[in-house]
């Protein structure tokens, strides 16, 4: 072809020009529809709301009619409706937030664009949905959109806490639910869990765990994953392996005793704490919740504040966790304590069969014993080793709780008759009741068989009491002369009572009432006869001896026998008088009874005289008729009579007599106050010696002897004494005449107990310290000041030396000094001074030991000295006097 016209190409690219803006325009004119978002098929996931947008694209927008949405069935979706009925179709009225909603509706927003509306995506909505229109009424506009759903990861049964069970297999449970499915991987504590071997299984609903132990714990994670989609999820699952419950304590048994509080304990464990409860097996009733009882859930203790008879019955323990129930089953046996509910007096006969009876009741059947009332001996089953007269029966009923026990005394004496005690015993406790068993017998007066006759004297009534022991109590009679005195009708016999005790008045206005009497007691059983004497009482007889036994210069002791016959009443006293022989009138002589025990000493007589005695007894009826005179006298005045030891020596086989102090280290030696023979006793010696007994030998030990003298006491307490030592006491009495006789006893002391004192560490307070330290400081300070006293003539003790060489003179002339006036020798200072100092070393006296004249050693002479004031100080040196800033 030849070569175009160059006019030909331009035409050619004018009119393709022309074509590809006329093509253009005719596309910008095409009325369409478009879906936002534009992608053709829209994957969303279920459950989630969705939008989706339609929007006309049209030269003219007005003539766009019939805008709306199809849903996948072609089913036109209405817009959401403006109202909203407030009841329902059964006239109840809706909530506000439980309003019908459509699942997908439509709605117009600005801009001539429709939205559909979907408020939960679900599976059955996925398809295609059209939005379609009319342009101009001629043409026919329609968009089609394709929603895919997909599930999203969910975990539907995967809870983030695991409680398996030791021992057991256990499904860790994680389910997901995804669409399109999920794959499943676990790892334990960060790492990927191996499922080759047995151990571990991956289950579909979860993580399969064998024989689950302890170890097993830890923090899971399941991991799920979709892999068209992309969706990874993990979730985290903390395992505690829990351990079912274990009774490890409880009794099979259980003993209560009614009445009394009671507690059993329940011991369980378990992986959490295992909560114990108590169940009543009779009425399965939880007794924490009755009356009386207390449980505590996490220590399983059952208490119960009073047991009552009805608690009897099986119990059952029940440990519960999250792991599991455990129970086990106890007995619990109520001991009912003994009550003895029969126990009566009995009476019988002497020399009859006599049988107590004590009933008593409790579980288990108590067992019956006695013994007599104020002894801890009781009785044993069957006939006593003892007394083969007593017999103990015993019976018992273990199904109805109840025993007897019967005590059979045969041929019973009067000995057999008191107080006897039931003792009913079993586990529980005791119980105790006293009866009583009553002897009965004839009238007995063997008590008053040893009994003297009653006496009376110048017409005094006499009582004559009759007592007759017998049960039942006897009646009495009284008998005179063979007749009985309530038939005489006498008035000198009066009768008071008529048993078991009676009292006969005897008035005695004649001699004839002076005879016997007779008291007849009578009872069921039998009767006595007690015959009873009334005499007549006169004074004592003369005393039948009566003679000195120890003499002193003022006392005299005797020696007095009663009359040889007694005349019925018994001696009260006896009687002395005493006057000096050379007197012939007893009127005036001195008298001092004594009682029959006591020692017969007259006292207060004067020495070297002579006396005459004479002696009388004395009774009720009076004092009979003096005799015995002696005459005796008392002997010169001398020492004191030997002082007598106020102490109980103790005797082993023939040595000598020994007093035992109780104590080691010292001695109160106590004498009774001797005759002073005539002169007052002014002191007493005491010497002591340590000795020891060789061959039954007394020795003392040399030079350890004690004596002391005593004044106006009768007590020494011997002190610093050796334990375990013997001791040989000497007492001597001292008046004017001299010492007396010694009184010696052997005294031994207990042996010493060494008492070992631990010395307890002495803790200093704080104030104590803070003392201690301050001293320690000023002590401290005080050696430096002297230190610096010595060496360089510096320091407070420094300073205090020197005013306390200065008198008030130097001071003056220093004053003078520094004025410029002339210096003088001071004038004697009336002031005490100290002592010269030595010079040289060698010695020199004061004024008051000087035996020479003063001699001024050679050296000592007083040479020419320069003293100097620089304004502050004195300064003095020795050598030609020089004036500088004197006067002179």
């Amino acid at each position: 072809m030849g070569e175009l016209p160059t006019n030909s190409v331009g035409v050619f690219l004018a009119l393709l020009l022309c074509s590809c803006s006329l093509i253009e325009l005719t596309r910008a004119q095409s009325p369409i529809l478009e879906i936002y978002p534009k992608q053709e098929v829209q994957r969303k996931p279920v459950g989630k709301p969705l939008i989706l947008t339609c929007r006309p694209t049209v030269p003219e927008p007005s003539l766009v009619a019939d805008l709306q949405w199809k849903d996948n069935r072609n089913n036109t979706i209405l817009p959401k409706p403006n109202y909203d009925p407030l009841y329902d179709s059964k006239g109840n009225r809706k909530k506000e937030n439980g309003r019908n909603q459509a699942p997908m509706y439509t709605e117009t927003l600005p801009g001539e664009n429709l939205a559909l509306m979907i408020t939960s995506l679900s599976v059955e909505m996925g398809g295609k949905y059209y939005c379609t229109a009319s342009y101009a009424n001629t043409e026919i506009l329609e968009k089609g959109v394709t929603i895919k759903t997909y599930v999203a990861i969910t975990w539907t049964n995967a809870p983030e806490n695991q409680y398996p069970t030791l021992g057991q297999d256990y499904v860790v449970m994680c389910e997901v639910k995804a669409d399109p499915n999920p794959t499943i991987d676990w790892l334990r504590n960060g790492d990927p869990i191996r499922t080759t071997n047995d151990k571990y299984v991956v289950q579909t609903n979860g993580l399969l765990i064998r024989n689950v132990q302890e170890s097993d714990e830890g923090i899971y994670t399941c991991r799920a994953a979709v892999i068209e989609t992309g969706e990874l999820l993990e979730r985290t699952i903390r395992v505690e392996v829990f351990i079912q419950p274990e009774i490890v304590s409880l009794p099979t048994n259980l003993e209560a005793v009614e009445g009394k509080p009671f507690a059993a304990n329940c011991t369980a464990r378990g992986k959490p704490v295992p909560e114990i409860s108590w169940i009543r097996d009779a009425t399965q009733l939880n007794v924490a919740t009755a009356d009386r009882f207390q449980v505590n859930p996490q220590t399983g203790l059952v208490t119960i504040s009073s047991v009552s008879q009805d608690d009897y019955g099986t119990y059952t323990c029940l440990a519960k966790n999250r792991a599991g129930v455990v129970d086990q089953k106890t007995k619990l046996n109520v001991l009912v304590r003994p009550q003895i509910y029969e126990l009566y007096n009995v009476t019988g006969a002497r020399t009859k069969e006599i049988a107590i009876t004590c009933r008593a009741k409790g579980r288990p059947a108590p067992a019956i014993t006695f013994r007599r009332w104020g002894t801890q001996e009781e009785y044993t089953n069957g006939q006593q080793d003892d007394d083969p007269r007593i017999i103990l029966e015993p019976n018992f009923d273990e199904e109805r709780g109840e025993s007897t026990g019967t005590l059979r005394i045969a041929n019973a004496e009067r000995s057999d008759d008191g107080l006897y005690q039931c003792i009913a015993r079993n586990k529980g406790a005791d119980a105790y009741k006293t009866g009583h068993i009553t002897v009965e017998f004839a009238p007995d007066f063997s008590h008053m068989k040893e009994l003297p006759p009653v006496f009376s004297w110048e017409q005094r009534k006499a009582n004559l009491s009759c007592l007759a022991m017998g049960i039942p109590n006897a009646t009495i009679e009284w008998h005179w002369n063979g007749r009985k005195i309530k038939d005489l009708y006498d008035t000198n016999l009066k009768i008071v009572g008529t048993g078991p005790r009676s009292d006969l008045i005897v008035h005695p206005v004649t001699r004839q009432y002076y005879s016997g009497y007779k008291c007849i007691a009578t009872n069921i059983h039998g009767t006595a006869e007690h015959d009873m004497q009334l005499k007549e009482a006169r004074v004592p007889d003369f005393v039948s001896e009566a003679k000195p036994s120890q003499l002193t210069a003022t006392t005299m002791t005797f020696d007095i026998r009663g009359p040889s016959t007694e005349l019925g009443l018994p001696i009260l006293a006896y009687s002395v008088q005493y006057k000096e022989a050379l007197n012939p009138d007893w009127s005036t002589a001195y008298n001092r009874s004594w009682s029959p025990d006591s020692p017969y000493i007259v006292e207060g007589l004067r020495p070297q005289t002579e006396y005459s005695f004479r002696f009388a007894a004395r009774n009720q009826v009076g004092l009979g008729n003096w005799g015995v005179n002696q005459q005796q006298s008392t002997p010169r005045r001398s020492a004191p009579e030997e002082p007598k030891p106020l102490h109980n020596p103790v005797q082993h086989d023939k040595e000598e007599p020994v007093v035992v102090s109780p104590y080691s280290d010292h001695f109160e030696l106590r004498w009774g106050v001797p005759a002073d023979n005539g002169e007052p006793i002014d002191r007493y010696q005491i010497k002591y010696c340590p000795g020891v007994k060789i061959s039954g030998t007394w020795t003392e030990l040399e030079n350890s002897c004690n004596t002391v003298e005593v004044m106006e006491t009768t007590s020494f307490e011997m002190t610093q004494l050796v334990g375990n030592t013997y001791y040989r006491i000497e007492l001597k009495a001292h008046n004017a005449i001299g010492y007396s006789s010694p009184a010696s006893i052997i005294m031994k002391t207990t042996r010493g107990i060494d008492v070992i004192q631990v010395a307890e560490r002495q803790v200093f307070s704080s104030a104590a310290i803070v003392g201690i330290a301050l001293g320690g400081v000023l002590l401290l300070l005080f050696v430096v000041d002297l230190l610096c006293c010595i060496t360089v003539h510096m320091g407070v003790m420094a300073t205090m030396c020197r005013k306390a060489k200065r008198s008030p003179s130097e001071i003056d002339d220093e004053a003078k000094l520094g004025s410029g006036q002339l210096v003088k020798e001071p004038p004697p200072s009336p002031l005490p001074l100290p002592p010269p100092v030595k010079l040289g070393g060698s010695p020199m006296s004061t004024p008051l030991d000087e035996k020479e004249p003063l001699r001024t050693p050679t050296g000592s002479i007083k040479q020419n000295s320069t003293i100097e004031f620089d304004g502050r100080f004195v300064h003095s040196r020795s050598g030609e006097i020089i004036g500088k800033n004197s006067a002179v």
